[in-house]
């Protein structure tokens, strides 16, 4: 079984920063993407930023110049340092691997409070 584990949520203050961290454990699979999504109270599930096996990067516009998504392939991790942080970035962040064979695995969420 595939599990993908979040850490590194938590409260801070407008302006500051956090980094979140995944692993992913068992049967581990190929994956070609690996990327952070969040979902805020009320709205939509939304990409933040991924990543390719190889490097290829995407951010959402609301996170470009103040988020920063890197991976290491061999220990299977993914991070997300998130800077200058804002009220709006308040949500739940999940990460997820999209894997060769079309499968998506989701982590259960770590909470990202911004709030003085």
């Amino acid at each position: 079984q595939v599990q993908l584990v979040e850490s590194g949520g938590g409260l801070v203050q407008p302006g500051g920063s956090l980094r979140l961290s995944c692993a992913v454990s068992g049967a581990i699979p190929a994956l070609n993407s690996m990327g952070w999504y969040r979902q805020a109270p009320g709205k939509e599930r939304e990409m933040a930023a991924r990543i390719t096996r190889g490097g290829w990067i995407d951010y959402a516009d609301s996170v470009k110049g103040r988020f920063t998504i890197s991976r290491d392939n061999d220990k299977n991790t993914v991070d997300l340092q998130m800077n200058s942080l804002k009220p709006e970035d308040t949500a739940v962040y999940y990460c997820s691997g999209y894997s060769t064979d079309g499968i998506t695995y989701w982590g259960r969420g770590t909470q990202v409070t911004v709030s003085s």
